[in-house]
């Protein structure tokens, strides 16, 4: 039980935390010993690192605490200060009252006060209308006067920037700081630049980009707003050997100039002119030529959004694609095809003239003559590059991005070898090389899912390349069209998300963007950040139930999944203004207005609900919100609250069921499939009707040859309904179609990632939507059977583990890393066999359920030893609550390295 992987808000080592009292967590080192859990734990925190190797917590010592949590542990020791590094490390023991050591880990505080900051906001001073749309560029010499021991830039530029120092960039991050409302917050980001620092002269640059704090338009635009012209905020502070420091910051004493970026879109895209980036301007000894731009930078009004360290992790260049194909569908027109959609830029490598202009132009489809078509995603989106006419140059865009497959390219001789370069003349510049460039966080991968079923597994890779496409600093409906902080999905697809990676920091940033985005009368928008409020003539599309309860919903994720404790307490007051607004604006506790089952299935008013009435999908999602409300509320032992809301739960459930259910015929609503299921899986079908209500949808996906009507909202539902009720050979069934509507159907028509459209690539619109991929939870809880949840009163990890094992599936596994360790099942069927290989992490708890013929402690082995000849393990047999049949063997098991085999039926 050796504690490793220790971590402080959830990330190894940070820098520059800003949380008064931050939460800790560890792990164990896996091993082969069964049934090893924590008893104790202790943590320590010194200000010294010898401190904490020597079991002195001057900072903070928890003692002996009782019990398993290793999740979640919140600090409670002396305050914490700004820029300190703090030591810590934890002692835990197991049942056998053992005691095993952490090594050291640390942290460190950031900017904890607005005092805290000495650097000024800065900007472009006032300029010619010809030099408008050109981006600014800052830059500020200073002198080390010896060796740091350490040095810190404490950053932040709006919309978005790149901070460079001594003629490079700091660090690999993209597109920073994260989207925020920011009226209300802004982000900083702290990096350690101690090595990068060299003694003597230095300087340190910054370029300017809009995002989404400044929306200028040109060609194409979701919309057009402005929080104020770019600014950039900038603290560098440098300690030396003797204790002495200096701080240099922004100020009117930094230059600035129009920089190369002549123009800049989130939405349209950027225009970069090489000729007039100033050779040298970021480096030590610049000195501006004779008609420079340069002069003293403005003082530029503060943001009325508080400034906090950035928490997620940062967008990054996470994957390249190389062209598989390059077509030339018109004369001097390219066309390249890199084989996958995805979100990024391009990026390029370029001989020629200076002056010479080469536009790009992504898309993820094609015309019928094979130019690329941008009508569904944006339209026009261009990239263009004016060379300096200096060797070989290579750019990508710095603010912009898009969701593509293919690039169209104007003004290039297309030759991607050098030793054909000159061969078509020096009129045009020559294209060397071309590349993709995948853009997304620099997030752990926390699962893996593989099955010896080809169309299951592609079907997971569509789904899997469309959630990374819109993982930024939020979760995007698409990343060309809107870009923009749709919530229904990160509840929804909540999940699947975190199934594959940890997304722990992004859902807590969700939270924070959903606060930000609530209005006065506890109404939450269906985005955040809200860059778009629509106007009361489309309502439904700013305020709809299964949309705003994201707030509930995804704190609850976070509780469930990840352990989380404090998230609920800190959102507590906005959930329950949110539960009291849709009461208040309900009709007799049904809510009328909304989006419902959003994009079902149906070829007339593509996305409006055309099978399940409005109000159906939203009162059900409003019983769903307070039903968990009444959850946190008991968990937070605020009882008077939770008593209320369980009686506001039973009115909505009452007027529910009086509104849409016909005992007669066991139809709730249409009888459609997102009518039947909602209620199924939520809880609001009295007990008697329940296989009814399953039947009845049941019989209505055989009469469809396996196919859904639902949509966004209901198709979560459809599957929970089939798998929970042990019916997932419907849904195997389900994935087996490739025709309309069908994730088989999008892959059979080319698709790459999962649409927003269940038509998918035959009728255009977004071909890279994460919000309809449902299937994938499925996947890991249902076909392999993994699926997990924090217990809150035991304080780990139960873990359960219930494949479904079908004739035409030969093996499944999934893996996944939770806070506590790495669980994993892999099952594999040999003829009447069928065996299950288990790992559960220490200090966690498990439970198998395996279908079998020969329900006996002697049939079932464990390494090929009956069940019956082992005292650690515990069987008992589970009953069709209906029937009385006997269909499964229930092994709990401890934690530890499982191969359990068994007959089928």
């Amino acid at each position: 039980m050796q504690p490793d992987n220790l971590l402080v808000e959830h990330m190894p080592n940070p820098l520059g935390l800003d949380v008064p009292s931050p939460a800790f967590s560890w792990s164990y080192q896996g091993g082969q010993e069964r049934g090893r859990y924590q008893t104790t734990y202790r943590i320590i925190a010194s200000s010294r690192e010898e401190d904490a190797l020597l079991g002195h917590g001057d900072v903070w010592d928890s003692g002996k605490v009782l019990g398993r949590r290793s999740i979640h542990v919140l600090y409670g020791g002396k305050a914490l200060l700004s820029r300190k590094r703090y030591y810590w490390k934890v002692q835990t023991w197991d049942q056998d009252n053992r005691m095993s050591e952490s090594g050291i880990a640390w942290w460190e505080m950031g900017l904890l006060s607005g005092s805290d900051w000495r650097a000024k906001w800065i900007g472009e001073p006032v300029r010619d209308a010809s030099e408008q749309d050109a981006l600014p560029i800052f830059r500020k010499e200073f002198v080390m006067r010896r060796p740091a021991v350490r040095a810190r830039v404490y950053a932040v530029g709006l919309g978005h920037y790149e901070l460079r120092l001594n003629g490079r960039k700091i660090g690999n991050d993209v597109l920073e700081p994260g989207w925020t409302n920011y009226n209300k917050t802004g982000l900083y980001s702290v990096y350690d630049i101690t090595e990068l620092l060299q003694q003597g002269p230095n300087a340190v640059g910054v370029l300017l980009g809009n995002g989404f704090y400044n929306v200028t338009g040109g060609r194409y635009r979701k919309f057009k707003g402005s929080f104020g012209r770019p600014k950039c905020l900038v603290q560098l502070e440098i300690v030396y050997d003797d204790g002495t420091e200096d701080v240099i910051v922004t100020d009117t004493g930094w230059q600035t100039a129009p920089g190369p970026v002549t123009f800049s879109c989130i939405y349209g895209g950027e225009d970069y002119d090489a000729r007039r980036e100033p050779a040298g301007w970021d480096l030590p000894g610049f000195r501006a030529e004779d008609g420079d731009a340069w002069q003293p930078a403005a003082a530029a009004e503060a943001p009325s959004g508080k400034l906090k360290r950035q928490a997620t992790a940062p967008l990054q260049v996470m994957r390249s694609f190389r062209p598989v194909h390059i077509a030339e569908p018109a004369p001097g027109v390219y066309v390249a095809d890199f084989g996958q959609n995805f979100s990024g830029w391009v990026a390029l490598t370029v001989s020629g003239p200076a002056g010479s202009q080469i536009t790009l132009t992504p898309a993820e489809l094609l015309r019928e003559d094979g130019t690329v078509n941008q009508k569904w995603t944006g339209s026009p989106y261009k990239l263009k590059y004016t060379l300096k006419g200096e060797g070989d140059e290579v750019w990508s865009p710095r603010f912009t991005y898009y969701g593509f497959r293919y690039v169209q390219i104007e003004g290039a001789a297309l030759t991607l070898t050098a030793q054909n370069r000159g061969k078509t003349g020096a009129e045009l510049p020559m294209l060397l090389a071309l590349e993709g460039q995948m853009i997304y966080p620099d997030i752990r991968t926390a699962g893996r899912f593989a099955c010896s079923d080809e169309l299951l597994r592609r079907t997971h890779e569509i789904i899997n390349w469309a959630m990374l496409s819109n993982t930024k600093s939020i979760f995007t409906d698409c990343p060309h069209r809107e870009k923009l902080g749709w919530l229904e999905q990160v509840h929804l697809m909540g999940p699947s998300l975190a199934y594959n990676y940890d997304v722990q920091s992004l859902f807590v940033k969700t939270m924070e963007d959903i606060r930000d985005a609530q209005l006065a009368s506890g109404m939450v928008p269906t985005t955040a950040p809200e860059y778009v409020v629509f106007s009361e003539q489309w309502r439904c599309f700013r305020d709809s139930v299964p949309w705003g309860a994201a707030y509930v919903l995804i704190g609850w994720n976070l509780h469930q999944l990840y352990g989380h404790t404090r998230i609920l307490s800190e959102h507590y007051k906005g959930m329950k203004a949110y539960i009291d607004y849709v009461t208040a604006n309900s009709d007799d506790y049904i809510v009328r207005g909304g989006l419902g089952d959003w994009y079902d299935v149906g070829d007339e008013d593509p996305g409006f609900a055309k099978n399940t009435p409005v109000a159906h999908t939203e009162t059900a999602m409003y019983y769903h919100a307070v039903d968990v409300f009444v959850s946190i509320a008991r968990q937070l032992g605020r009882l008077e609250d939770a008593a209320r809301y369980e009686k506001l739960r039973e009115q909505i459930r009452t007027a529910f069921n009086r509104e849409f259910f016909d005992p007669a015929s066991c139809r709730y609503a249409t009888g459609s499939h997102t009518s039947q299921a909602m209620p199924l899986v939520l809880g609001l079908v009295d007990e008697r009707y329940k296989q009814q209500v399953l039947e009845v949808l049941i019989e209505d996906i055989r009469g469809r040859r396996f196919h859904t009507t639902a949509g966004d909202v209901g198709h979560r539902y459809v599957l929970l309904a089939l798998g929970e009720n042990g019916r997932s050979d419907l849904i195997y069934e389900m994935t087996r179609s490739k025709e309309h509507p069908s994730y088989g159907y999008q892959l059979a028509h080319g698709a790459t990632t999962l649409t927003e459209a269940w038509d998918g690539p035959t009728v255009g619109k977004s071909q890279n939507h994460f919000m309809l991929g449902h299937l994938e939870e499925w996947l890991y809880a249902g076909l392999a059977g993994f699926a997990y949840r924090y217990d809150h009163e035991l304080e780990t990890y139960s873990l359960s583990f219930r494949p479904f094992v079908t004739g035409e599936v030969e093996e499944a596994s999934a893996e996944h890393h939770l806070p506590a360790g790495t669980a994993s099942i892999r099952w594999r069927r040999d003829g009447k066999a069928l065996t299950l290989d288990i790992a559960i992490p220490p200090n966690c708890i498990g439970e198998a359920r395996i279908p079998a013929s020969a329900l006996t402690a002697e049939a079932i082995t464990e390494g090929r030893t009956p069940l019956s000849a082992r005292h650690d393990i515990k069987l008992s047999l589970s009953a069709d609550s209906h029937t009385d049949v006997v269909h499964e063997a229930v092994i709990r098991l401890s934690s530890g390295h499982y191969q359990l085999r068994a007959l089928l039926p």
